[in-house]
């Protein structure tokens, strides 16, 4: 049987902050490429020689016309131009985040979270409204939807997404090794001589970082442990809300170390006693994962999509107390608990991979 033609949008990748989304497209295209029984390729707005992507999809990109913020605003309220004209001979289209294009083919969709449901002040006006538009057009035009867990599912069936049109497909991790001399040397670059406790993401109102340091320091007295923050800034008020946070605290006890490159960001979950992601909603939490592939102890948020994966401290987010209480246990554990790593292993980018062409042949009525 000839190999599906698969496209996948991946101008996420493009984003100043990909974020998770950008991730999930990187790894899913490197991991699809290895499975013969697909063929796939990318789908991005106009971009000039100098615009490249971070990070960077796997295989052959194809560019639209249009530049993104064209581009977006057509797919949605003109579902033009079709994906077809762009990529030809397509058998299955795939939106791996809200920006869906137009097409004739078959629609699978990614559906990472509805978070903007629940707490629409964590977003734009614009960026709720264009969110909004896009689930009316998944759920009147996908053959399938994939999201990452079940929370994500429920939240898709609460909201008018047939259960039988949706599968989990839960992310994989790829975490390379670090030896302990490398872990050491990133330690001794950003001047940190204290064990410390991890946090990464995008500074954004829902990634609750602001409660996060503030259970830190009512915490402190029980630890011996900076807390390390990395991660680009986001949007709105967060980096503000963070360093205003930050202000009531000793100097030199917390680090807010901005983006790192994907050899550091390694090596600073190596190192790391705990990892603390208290996170408000995610549709995965992606990060939680990274630190358990390195054998990390994590404190995290109850009845979330983490919760259904993660071994560790589970806490209320809104609770500032019970987060302080979940950092001072997870660092009890210590680093390279084989538990903890155990628990990672089985979520690989080449099940997820399998995972998705299962979706494809089963949209296109060829599975």
């Amino acid at each position: 049987m000839d190999p599906l033609r698969i496209a996948l949008t991946v101008e996420q990748c493009w984003q100043p902050v990909p974020g998770g989304s950008g991730s999930y497209i990187a790894e899913l295209t490197r991991a699809l490429a290895l499975d013969p029984s697909v063929r796939t390729v990318g789908l991005a707005a106009r971009h000039g020689a100098d615009e490249l992507p971070l990070p960077a999809p796997t295989g052959r990109v194809l560019q639209a016309r249009l530049p993104r913020v064209a581009l977006y605003e057509s797919w949605s309220r003109l579902r033009r131009p079709r994906a077809e004209s762009t990529v030809p001979g397509l058998d299955v289209l795939h939106a791996t985040t809200w920006a869906v294009p137009g097409r004739r083919v078959p629609l699978v969709v990614t559906v990472h979270d509805l978070a903007f449901l629940r707490e629409k002040d964590h977003f734009t006006a614009r960026g709720n409204t264009f969110f909004r538009r896009a689930l009316d057009i998944v759920r009147d035009e996908a053959a399938h939807v994939v999201v990452p867990s079940r929370a994500t599912l429920d939240d898709c069936v609460t909201h008018g997404i047939e259960a039988g049109r949706i599968s989990v497909v839960p992310h994989g991790v790829r975490a390379q090794e670090v030896s302990a001399r490398a872990a050491l040397a990133w330690r001794s670059g950003v001047h940190l001589e204290r064990p410390y406790i991890l946090w990464c993401g995008t500074l954004e109102p829902r990634k609750n970082v602001p409660r996060l340091v503030e259970a830190y320091a009512r915490a402190a007295g029980q630890l011996d442990h900076d807390l390390v923050l990395v991660g680009p800034s986001g949007w709105g008020e967060a980096t503000a809300d963070v360093e205003r946070a930050l202000s009531q605290l000793p100097r030199g006890r917390v680090h807010l170390l901005g983006r790192l490159d994907d050899a550091d960001l390694q090596a600073a979950y190596a190192g790391a006693a705990a990892f603390a992601f208290p996170s408000l909603w995610e549709g995965f939490g992606m990060p939680v994962l990274e630190a358990m592939a390195h054998g990390v102890p994590v404190v995290t948020s109850a009845g979330s999509s983490m919760a259904e994966f993660a071994v560790g401290e589970l806490v209320d987010p809104l609770d500032v107390d019970s987060i302080a209480a979940g950092l001072v246990a997870a660092v009890q554990h210590g680093p390279g608990h084989a538990a903890v790593r155990a628990a990672a292993q089985p979520f690989t980018w080449s099940r997820s991979a399998r995972a998705h062409a299962e979706v494809y042949r089963a949209a296109s009525g060829l599975g």
